[in-house]
């Protein structure tokens, strides 16, 4: 094989989209839940959450992997793992490649996928047993099983992906890292297609323990529906989610050479640091203002030329208020005809996962013109008057780019920026 090295940097397509959450198990039934606001929050059901102050969240209760994965190897794969390999599978599918790889397309195709957590039911579970039974009972899965990396190793066993593969862990800020480097990857020429995304298993009563004992989480116990409140005056907290979410990014010459029609250009990526405090944004959001204003001059555009924010929007008082001030900030007298849509309000917060899941909502909204509401918005933030937050009901409008953000405890920011494709 060869290797071609571009004189300038190749542009970026999105080509296949797959996902996994608490409204569906692929993009359709996913976003069809977004669009009609409906809220996949729940009484948790996956472990007994009466020792917790927060006892909801959003599972994806239907999620079956057994179309990938036999019984021996669902054993073996961690949940988190699971739902990158269907996320990404989905993906291989709608992008029209085959589910396994090989010759030059495997050697040209890479991974990388994001977790804030990695396998967190399988190390918890596999603490508490060696604490009861000994360290000999520990199960010899444990660490490949654990470990945040073996998500990206798993997809590229998967599929025959040969090329880059690594993982991106930077908690809630991971999918969209792993995003964003993908494309740096294709854009310099070290691949033709790389799959990438994040995944997120973290309903595990000690991950849920540990925000709840931050007071992170909301604690709206009697009405889980309305709980996840991003930009109300109401809001108390996050609600933990899980799921995956899966890109297929190519050079444009590479789609185009084989037919696939693109779903949307990926033009923009920014990724800066608040190096301020580990849970709390820097004052103002100015991370968030320096990660998108980046992406921004990447893709050549300015804040006017921008139609649709996917704003990160836990539902956290002062995350949502240093988000809110960072939009002023980016978009000046542009900002109120920005559409703003909170997907977090419906999926509650998917950590590593949400910067993939979100990712794929900003391109749908870019291929309908429809801007998912932000839900149980009654009482907005003062700081978010005047701004078109989107709330409770979905709006068409006509949409030519986006930005999708992604922030992490650490500090840690990204955002993408895409464009409606026009062939």
């Amino acid at each position: 094989m060869s290797w071609h090295w571009p004189v300038r940097p190749r542009r970026v397509v999105v080509t296949g989209m797959g996902t996994v959450t608490a409204l569906g198990n692929d993009v359709a039934s996913t976003w069809d839940g977004l669009v009609a606001g409906r809220s996949g929050v729940r009484t948790l059901e996956a472990f007994d959450p009466s020792r917790i102050t927060s006892r909801i969240g959003a599972e994806a209760r239907d999620f079956d992997p057994s179309a990938i994965l036999d019984r021996k190897e669902m054993r073996r794969t961690d949940r988190y793992i699971q739902f990158a390999l269907w996320s990404a599978r989905q993906a291989l599918d709608n992008a029209g490649l085959p589910g396994r790889l090989d010759g030059d397309l495997a050697e040209r195709t890479g991974v990388i996928f994001g977790s804030g957590l990695g396998g967190a039911n399988t190390l918890f579970d596999n603490v508490v047993l060696m604490a009861e039974r000994g360290p000999d009972r520990i199960s010899p899965f444990f660490i490949p099983m654990g470990i945040a990396n073996v998500g990206a190793g798993q997809v590229a066993i998967l599929t025959g992906a040969l090329g880059p593969n690594f993982a991106t862990v930077s908690a809630c800020a991971s999918g969209g890292h792993a995003i964003g480097e993908a494309w740096e990857t294709i854009r310099r020429g070290d691949a033709d297609i790389m799959i990438a995304g994040g995944a997120e298993a973290g309903l595990h009563e000690a991950v849920v323990g540990g925000f709840a004992s931050m007071k992170a989480l909301s604690t709206r116990n009697d009405d889980p529906v309305g709980a996840s409140r991003p930009f109300d005056q109401g809001r108390d907290g996050f609600v933990v989610g899980e799921g995956g979410g899966a890109l297929i990014l190519e050079s444009l010459e590479h789609a185009l050479g084989r037919g696939a029609e693109p779903l949307a250009e990926l033009v923009g990526y920014g990724a800066t640091a608040d190096a301020s405090h580990i849970t709390l944004p820097a004052p103002g959001g100015i991370g968030a203002v320096r990660a998108v204003r980046r992406a921004l001059e990447k893709a050549g555009m300015g804040p006017d030329e921008i139609d649709h924010l996917n704003a990160h929007a836990t539902s956290t008082p002062e995350g949502d208020k240093a988000e809110l001030a960072a939009i002023r900030t980016i978009f000046g007298d542009h900002a109120p005809n920005v559409a703003v849509t909170a997907n977090k309000s419906m999926l509650g917060h998917t950590l590593g996962a949400a910067g993939a899941i979100e990712a794929i909502a900003t391109i749908m909204a870019l291929r309908t013109g429809i801007v998912p509401p932000t839900i149980n918005l009654t009482n907005p933030d003062e700081n978010g008057l005047g701004l078109d937050l989107t709330p409770n009901i979905a709006t068409r409008r006509p949409l030519r780019a986006a930005v999708s953000n992604s922030f992490g405890f650490g500090g840690q920011n990204s955002a993408v920026v895409f464009r409606r494709w026009d062939a």
